[in-house]
């Protein structure tokens, strides 16, 4: 797991405050209606709906807003229009960042994503220039407690996974895009419970960087991170362990 990863993991659990809680279902909100107005409203047909819809059941989101973020986005009722678009960029020591947006304002969001790089030290890309170093993986969570490394690897492997890696107490499956809902359907059936899943982008190049520089890179992700059309940032830089958790305190 690279170190921005892992860096998401800690900060995941500490977010439990009404604010954070509050951010994270905006950000469900915006994923559900978009999925909603490009593949339907149906979660069982549309797996990018299904699985925006689990992410916000996760963190106990209403099944109200639920409901409305998905009429939203098939036109049921009225709402905001939102685009998705990205920004590439740097940060201190030569990390990469690829920052993705739900907008119902381009040119609004440019620039407020602009000045967010330019206060915390970092720079812009062209389109192109750092993208290529992230690729789209589906990550499936399971508690290390419920079931055997060679149990699962068996399981998820059968039905198409690419591998699955040891993370503290939990084992990380990953898979392509292509087949990750195949292997939830797998664990499913086997009634291995799944902790957490997403599609995600994973960094080919990993930016060993120092604690010094580690805090800066952190503040400009986070920076990033708390602006509301954002919806998620990839980095690619990495860290020790023991300075992430240090640095989360």
């Amino acid at each position: 797991m690279s170190g921005h990863s892992k860096w998401a993991t800690i900060k995941r659990k500490k977010a439990a405050t009404d604010q954070a809680r509050g951010k994270m279902f905006s950000k469900y909100i915006k994923e559900i209606t978009i999925a909603a107005r490009h593949g339907g409203g149906d979660a069982e047909a549309n797996p990018r709906l299904r699985s925006a819809v689990l992410a916000a059941k996760s963190v106990n989101m209403p099944a109200s807003n639920i409901d409305r973020a998905i009429k939203r986005g098939t036109g049921e009722v009225e709402g905001v229009n939102y685009e998705e678009t990205q920004y590439e960029g740097y940060a201190h020591g030569g990390v990469a960042l690829l920052v993705e947006v739900a907008t119902d304002n381009r040119n609004r969001t440019a620039g407020d994503i602009r000045h967010v790089f330019t206060k915390y030290n970092g720079a812009m890309a062209e389109a192109g220039a750092v993208s290529y170093m992230f690729k789209p993986r589906g990550v499936i969570t399971v508690d290390k407690a419920v079931i055997s490394e060679e149990a699962l690897i068996d399981a998820v492997l059968e039905a198409g996974a690419d591998d699955v890696n040891t993370e503290g107490e939990t084992y990380e499956v990953l898979t392509s895009p292509s087949t990750f809902e195949r292997v939830k359907e797998a664990l499913a059936a086997k009634k291995i419970p799944i902790q957490g899943a997403e599609l995600t982008k994973i960094a080919t190049i990993q930016v060993p960087v120092s604690e010094k520089d580690a805090e800066a890179v952190i503040k400009l992700v986070e920076a990033l991170e708390d602006h509301d059309d954002v919806q998620k940032v990839y980095a690619n830089f990495s860290i020790p362990d023991d300075v992430l958790v240090r640095l989360a305190h």
